[in-house]
């Protein structure tokens, strides 16, 4: 390979790379605002958790069709359900169905705390599973990620015995979150980010109905601007920030992609202070720092300079 040829790579993947980090800290703001959508969505846990998949599956295919006709094939050509992408919806499927029940169980504080666990699992379980390199700077990002988190949401967390059950959903949801970013990544080597989405949103959305149809008094929202905030939640959190972190996690490790994701936190508590008027603390600003300085930390690095050719 001549050095031209190969810088020209070089600067290809770092602008991938580059790509892939923007649109996973994206998709972690648009995550982020997941909870004022649910609060507002005027329906219970559980349809909420159903419609923010079912109405962002129009958007989802049109997206896999899109890529489908870049390849010159039919939207149909690939469409099909092997263990990548069943394990996918199910893991998000339970993923939902905690991370609602957690939201209107416990504070928004308490649920995104708990639920901000999740790069424990992920950091952990991609050494033993997925057999990544976990770096000391990993280590050193999850740390002050995990203190950052801490202070961002810790100061507003508030135990109380009428909470617990929603803390114990928080928990929970970040296991499921943490196994679905898992599953995620193998299954981008076999599929474009479009058509996994939309396939594993089929699976997701068809759980959620059953769930919904057999535990939910009501489906739909009592009003115009309930349905509005069911919509925002489908094309901004779903399709938007799950969309975002699909098309990340095919260029990014998984360890390093779910640090990414205390982002969530902050968005959380800015939109909180933006639109529901509630205030940011000095003890919030420094764990929003901690959070960015965790995440340079553990950046991936570029290889360095090769050796001339002797």
């Amino acid at each position: 390979m001549t050095p031209t040829l190969e810088t020209e790579l070089d600067g290809r993947e770092a602008r991938t790379a580059g790509l892939a980090f923007l649109a996973l800290v994206l998709g972690a703001v648009a995550m982020g605002a997941s909870p004022i959508f649910v609060r507002l969505a005027e329906v219970g846990p559980y349809a909420s958790a159903f419609w923010r998949v079912a109405l962002a599956l129009p958007a989802l295919y049109a997206w896999a069709a899109l890529e489908a006709r870049r390849k010159s094939v039919a939207p149909t050509t690939g469409l099909r359900f092997d263990r990548y992408v069943l394990m996918a919806g199910v893991l998000f499927a339970g993923d939902l169905f905690f991370w609602h029940l957690a939201i209107v169980n416990t504070t928004v504080a308490n649920a995104t705390f708990l639920a901000a666990l999740a790069p424990v699992f992920v950091v952990s379980l991609s050494w033993l599973i997925l057999k990544e390199r976990i770096g000391p700077e990993i280590v050193l990002g999850l740390g002050a990620g995990l203190v950052g988190a801490a202070l961002l949401l810790g100061s507003s967390y508030s135990f109380a015995p009428s909470n617990l059950l929603g803390d114990m959903f928080g928990l929970i949801t970040a296991c499921f979150f943490g196994a679905y970013i898992l599953s995620v990544r193998p299954a981008r080597r076999r599929h474009p980010a479009g058509r996994l989405l939309f396939l594993s949103s089929l699976v997701t959305a068809a759980i959620l109905l059953v769930i919904a149809l057999a535990l939910e008094p009501r489906l739909l929202p009592a009003s115009r601007d309930g349905l509005i905030m069911l919509i925002c939640l489908a094309l901004v959190s779903h399709a938007g920030g799950q969309g975002l972190l699909a098309i990340a996690l095919g260029h990014l490790p998984a360890g390093f992609s779910s640090l990414v994701i205390f982002l969530e936190g902050i968005a959380a508590a800015a939109l909180g202070w933006m639109v529901l008027g509630e205030d940011m603390t000095w003890l919030q600003l420094v764990g929003s720092a901690a959070i960015f300085a965790g995440i340079w930390i553990a950046r991936p690095r570029r290889p360095g300079p090769k050796p001339a050719p002797i």
